[in-house]
């Protein structure tokens, strides 16, 4: 071809669409795949074609010039509503304050804390000795660390047990390998020890000299555990643990009482756990007991015994303690037994006190026993819907508990709780600017019918003077995976919806944990589909309910979350007027199928291993880019990754592409691909808002709100 008649699919697209924008008309994106060979594989008798496989490779230049288009074309659409996403963002950022001070934290000598700056994307962290009013101590400007970079997050924070040194490790691509350094903080400099390709689990031993942490292999499974001495060549690292099962992980912890670390193995239903003296880096860790198909246990120290939580034969859990002496399995006594209504989620051991975590009718709860007489005292919540969780709380000799509280209405609040004496004491509230007034908005809790007659909870916020007339835009959002919690929370962000007239809602479907570890398995393996069909209960219940009309109903879900979303608007498209898909688990069939992929054989214990024709004719039947199809679809923007290694930006890819060639309606199909982050998104505080105000003016673009 003559080179004066050359032009890319890219530049083709975005001549095309801006001209087609212009007379209100909304062209797709195409991909090239005329010069592409499907991928074709046949198992259990089923030949399974995949068009948009290529799409795999990111070193083709190709793929790199659609995933560029897409976003080209996403920006053309959005244009018309450029000036609303600007109006959003300037609202968000003005209800932040910008210039703000975490609560300090008292650990030995000093105080710890972190503080943010007006117009600066990170967090200063910090430290005073001896009192507040002390000189401020600067740890680590992130700010300083990030410049240049269009990505910075850090893994690891970690002060040494004598406050002299501090273990940080970042990650600059989202790729979620990072690089460890040590800093001097007498002097502020840097130790030439420089690691690279660790993970996010790191400990240091109570000499301040030796440190322990976890690198990955090549499916970013954290697998070996080393252990490094200051100065020492990292060549002469010891290799302390190597975990051959590709099903668990490794992880690196401490004993609040800093006496122990644990070396804990866990695969999604089993676990098993070493533990060494933390004076002695140098000796070998110690089974607690060995794995055990389906049981799950954690330590915890106190004084001359691990209390253990486990689920052997407690399907809610129960709390053991066994002598450290001797901590094997037949000598645990049950310390809190199993309860059928009520899950143990943990604890937190104190010298002189336990806190006990629990959930109970979908809510978290809270429980503090004194050791000396076995007194017990029950914290309580003033609304219907809330949650909590505990804060820092590094002294092991205190009687003071720090824990953060929020709801849907209430900005999230620091206390100081007294273990002794009961007494609570408010240190800081998220401040809200710009006059918020939590008494003009109203949460409460209702309950959907599933169709197999169980209840699934919805928490729901709205502004005071919303009307039930069917006709109110709504937000519905879940999980429903991993016995994840999706727990009712503050957003400073969400009131430019619930201020524009909308009601947000949280589905607690099951495959969560808000109703104990029976909800979590009514949801997972070959019950996967109840989270679907729950979510389908939820959003026909609040239109029945006259909550919402499907012309104003518009759904969420980010990752797993992202999965439902795809799965619902494959099975009932019908309901929804927008959906939102956030990096979504969406190729779940190939995903499972291809164990190259990080982090896939470690979850056959959650979506079931394809290999076997059970689980595979089952996620077959569900896995939302397998079963795209002819039919119309609601508005949808979808969000990726380039460097996401939990949901590879393919499988968003991959499903767009799909759903251009299939759908038979004219709505809005966009993807936004970050192409500088991967699973949690932009790593700036102000570029986080830019992402959440870009959501929010899809949303109330399709809506047809143009203020």
């Amino acid at each position: 071809m003559n080179k004066i008649y050359k032009i890319s699919l890219a530049a083709l697209i975005i001549i095309i669409s801006l001209f087609l924008v212009a007379f209100g008309r909304r062209p797709a994106p195409t991909p090239p795949i005329a010069d592409k060979i499907p991928k074709a594989d046949t198992l259990f008798g089923i030949v399974r074609v995949d068009n948009y496989y290529w799409l795999r490779d990111r070193n083709d230049p190709k793929v790199l010039e659609y995933l560029k288009a897409e976003n080209k074309y996403t920006d053309a659409m959005m244009k018309p509503a450029e000036s609303l996403k600007k109006k959003l963002y300037k609202e968000m950022v003005s209800r932040i304050k910008e210039t703000d001070l975490s609560v300090p934290v008292k650990w030995g000598d000093y105080f710890y804390y972190s503080r943010t700056e007006k117009g600066k994307q990170y967090r200063i962290y910090c430290r005073k000795k001896g009192n507040l009013k002390a000189k401020e101590e600067i740890l680590l400007d992130v700010n300083e660390l990030a410049k240049g970079k269009d990505f910075y997050q850090l893994g690891v924070y970690k002060v040494s047990p004598n406050h002299k040194l501090l273990a940080f490790a970042f990650d600059t691509t989202g790729g979620e390998r990072y690089t460890l350094r040590i800093k001097d903080l007498d002097n502020g400099t840097l130790y030439p020890d420089i690691i690279d390709s660790v993970s996010t689990s790191f400990e240091w031993a109570n000499d301040n000299n030796t440190f322990f942490y976890t690198t990955t292999d090549s499916a970013w499974r954290p697998y070996r555990l080393y252990k490094h001495r200051l100065g020492d060549s990292v060549s002469n690292d010891l290799l302390v643990y190597q975990e051959n099962d590709p099903t668990f992980s490794l992880d690196i912890g401490k004993s609040k009482s800093e006496a122990y670390l644990f070396l804990e193995l866990g695969s999604e239903t089993s676990s098993e756990v070493y533990f060494l003296n933390a004076d002695n880096p140098d000796g070998k860790f110690k089974m607690i007991y060995p794995r055990q198909k389906d049981m799950e246990y954690y330590p915890y120290h106190h004084g001359d015994y691990f209390y253990i939580v486990t689920n052997d034969s407690a399907k809610n859990f129960k709390l053991m303690k066994a002598p450290i002496s001797n901590p094997s399995k037949k000598n645990w006594e049950v310390v809190i037994p199993n309860r059928k209504d009520v899950k143990l989620d943990g604890v937190d051991l104190f010298k002189d006190y336990m806190v006990i975590y629990e959930r109970e009718g979908g809510l978290k709860q809270m429980r503090i026993e004194k050791f000396a007489t076995g007194e017990i005292r029950k914290v309580d919540f003033p609304e219907p819907v809330y949650t909590f969780w505990a804060g820092e709380n590094p002294e092991y000799d205190t009687k003071t508990l720090r824990f953060n509280y929020t709801s849907l209405i209430t900005p999230r609040s620091v206390y100081d709780y007294d273990m002794l004496t009961g007494e609570r004491k408010l240190l800081k509230q998220q401040e809200v600017l710009g006059g918020y007034d939590p008494k003009q908005y109203r949460s409460e809790k209702l309950f959907a019918v599933a169709s197999d007659s169980t209840l699934i909870p919805i928490s729901m916020v709205y502004k005071k003077g919303v009307v039930r007339n069917g006709n109110t835009p709504l937000y519905l959002t879940g999980y429903g995976a991993y016995g994840i919690s999706f727990d009712p929370y503050f957003s400073s962000s969400r009131l430019s919806l619930l201020d524009r007239g909308f009601i947000y809602a949280i589905a607690h479907i099951r495959g969560g944990g808000e109703m104990g570890r029976y909800w979590y398995d009514d949801g997972k393996l070959l019950k996967k589909k109840n989270t679907f069909t729950d979510f389908i209960a939820v959003a026909e219940y609040l239109i029945n309910q006259r909550y919402t009309s499907p012309q104003k109903l518009v759904i969420s879900g980010g990752s797993a979350g992202g999965l439902l979303i795809g799965a619902v608007v494959d099975m009932r498209p019908d309901l929804f007027k927008a959906a939102v898909l956030d990096v979504p688990f969406v190729d779940v069939l190939n995903t499972m199928l291809d164990p190259s992929i990080p982090l896939t054989v470690g979850e056959y214990d959650e979506w079931g291993n394809p290999h076997k024709k059970k689980y595979f004719d089952y996620i077959f039947s569900y896995s939302p880019y397998d079963n795209i199809k002819a039919q119309n679809y609601p508005n949808m923007l979808i969000f990726a990754g380039l460097n996401d290694t939990r949901v590879q930006y393919w499988e968003p890819a991959k499903f767009t592409a799909k759903l251009r060639a299939l759908k038979t309606d004219d709505n809005l199909l966009l993807l936004k691909v970050n192409m500088e982050a991967g699973h949690g998104g932009a790593s700036g505080r102000y570029d986080f808002l830019k992402e959440i105000a870009f959501e929010y003016a899809f949303i109330l673009k399709v809506l047809g709100i143009n203020n």
